[in-house]
């Protein structure tokens, strides 16, 4: 599996089923590996770790072809954060158009409504 975007820490990983229980003790929060791509165990487990301080929309994904059909990749959305480097930069001045619209037009976040968040409230 690999995260675009982001870096994370691999807190465990185990094989069948996750099992709260019998699997939390065994996590690593003292001394995780920092990993950009991991390998998921044959019907197994991972869990990561990370601090979603990137905005924009981020692919995770297997890098096995035939797992993507299987469901295996998923979009992380990251909304600005409070620090000045954790925010979405302007698109540059010299940006193409496409029609009268820049290319990469700005986010805008829809509620399960299709309303935009800022008119929702």
């Amino acid at each position: 599996m690999h995260l675009h975007g982001h870096s994370f820490y691999v807190v465990g990983s185990g094989l069948g089923n996750y099992d709260r229980i019998r699997d939390l003790p065994k996590y690593n929060l003292v001394d995780p590996p920092l990993m950009e791509t991991i390998a998921v165990p044959k019907n197994g487990w991972t869990a990561i770790r990370f601090r979603a301080n990137n905005p924009g929309v981020w692919y995770m994904h297997c890098h096995i072809e035939r797992h993507l059909s299987w469901g295996m990749g998923m979009m992380f959305i990251v909304r600005d954060g409070a620090r000045p480097d954790e925010k979405m930069l302007p698109p540059q001045p010299n940006m193409p158009y496409c029609g009268n619209q820049l290319s990469s037009p700005p986010l805008v976040f829809r509620g399960p409504l299709g309303k935009r968040e800022e008119d929702a409230q």
